[in-house]
């Protein structure tokens, strides 16, 4: 994909429709709560109950005309909500969350001054919170979660970050940020900590580069075009459009139409980047997967994560989370086996975890690494290629394969495991 600069890009202040809520108005975390919808019907804030939870609920925007009912934004409480949980629209505090037992779960954090006189759900996809002079205090455009919608920008300094998962809203471990020098970047960052590792994408479009062609904003315009790839045009007359930072890691623009027949879902226009499990390299911390999982990318782009033979999911229910070994290694539990043969060789083709080596052997044959690791308490994994042997320890980080690597994995498993 063609990167565009974006330098300066500035949008044409655009009207909407929207619908006004009154203050005192609330909407209560059950399953019949009415939502606040735009005048179009397009899009709805309220309480969606969360998949396999009966009493727990998600504040959020929703498209609210399309069967999935696809958030495209969603309050950042610390816990999912509470059943009989209330949100009040006030003119000192603008949005408040609380628990049925009184607890502040979340409020909007006005970033202008004066009261606040209504609420406006509009027909762009953002809330906003206006003072009497309809000014704007605080809309949710403002502080996006993970989905840009047309006619959105993210200010250098601004971000988005990922969901946990499909269907867990905690903050994830990726990051969309459009960094002070115009660079436009995707990352990972090691929770619960903010600490961004490397980029694995950057659109290099920084201070010290052509003149002029630093990054000033991110723009999703209202025709649908986004200032950033130049992939497939949509129109936005025809179709609903978002742009969302993946569970996965993976930045994607949808498109789904307003008018349809049958069973319709969202359809990808463009996603970046090419391959995450070789673009995304972490000094310190798991990579794309868990540790010592495996990385691979389907046709469709997005990451599959896999344990190895010989090691499972330390949460079953996370399957791009880290993988335990099935069976206990280290020379004391070795030396106190009355069995000398322990270990045999599980072998992968193209597989490499390239930032766990504790030794590297050269020059040196496939058959000799294997053995090398075999005989070595302290190998897990062994890595041949070219000549070369690379001995790794647990935990192995940053796993993938990758087909241009002509290489040999010699994992090393317990027998009796």
């Amino acid at each position: 994909m063609e990167l565009l600069l974006f330098s300066i890009f500035l949008l044409l202040s655009i009207s909407a429709n929207s619908a006004n809520i009154k203050l005192g108005s609330s909407l209560s975390a059950t399953e019949n709560s009415s939502p606040w919808l735009s005048d179009s019907g397009d899009f709805a804030f309220g309480f969606q109950q969360l998949k396999g939870q009966s009493d727990l609920f998600l504040l959020c925007i929703w498209y609210a005309k399309i069967p999935d009912k696809t958030v495209v934004w969603y309050a950042s409480t610390d816990q999912p909500v509470p059943r009989q949980s209330k949100l009040n629209l006030t003119s000192d505090q603008g949005l408040v969350l609380t628990s049925l037992q009184g607890q502040v779960l979340w409020k909007s954090e006005p970033f202008g001054l004066g009261d606040v006189s209504q609420g406006v759900m509009s027909d762009s996809g953002s809330f906003v919170l206006q003072s009497s002079s309809s000014g704007t205090l605080w809309e949710s455009f403002q502080d996006p979660r993970d989905t840009l919608l047309p006619s959105q920008i993210i200010e250098r300094g601004g971000l988005l970050s990922s969901r946990q998962s499909e269907t867990n809203y905690s903050k994830g471990r990726f990051q969309l940020r459009l960094q002070q020098d115009g660079n436009l970047v995707l990352n990972t960052i090691n929770l619960p900590t903010d600490f961004a590792n490397n980029p694995y994408y950057s659109t290099s479009t920084t201070d010290g580069t052509v003149p002029g062609s630093a990054g000033k904003q991110l723009v999703f315009n209202q025709s649908g075009r986004f200032i950033l790839v130049d992939g497939n045009i949509v129109s936005a007359k025809d179709n609903y459009l978002r742009v969302a930072l993946s569970f996965d890691g993976i930045f994607v623009q949808y498109y789904h139409p307003k008018s349809w027949n049958g069973n319709v879902s969202w359809t990808t226009s463009w996603s970046i980047p090419d391959n995450i499990c070789k673009s995304l390299l972490v000094d310190a911390g798991a990579g794309v997967c868990g540790l010592n999982s495996i990385c691979d990318v389907k046709s469709d782009r997005r990451p599959t994560c896999v344990c190895p033979k010989g090691y499972s999911l330390l949460d079953p229910n996370d399957v791009y989370g880290h993988c335990k070994a099935d069976f206990i290694q280290g020379c004391k539990e070795d030396e106190l086996s009355l069995k000398k043969d322990l270990y045999e060789v599980v072998e992968l083709t193209n597989v490499d975890w390239p930032t766990s080596d504790y030794v590297q052997l050269k020059p040196f044959n496939g058959d000799a690494c294997k053995e090398s690791c075999l005989q070595d308490c302290m190998c897990s994994v062994a890595i041949f290629r070219d000549g070369t042997c690379w001995k790794k320890k647990l935990p192995l980080s940053n796993g993938r394969v990758d087909s241009g690597l002509n290489s040999r994995a010699f994992i090393k498993v317990r027998k009796d495991n």
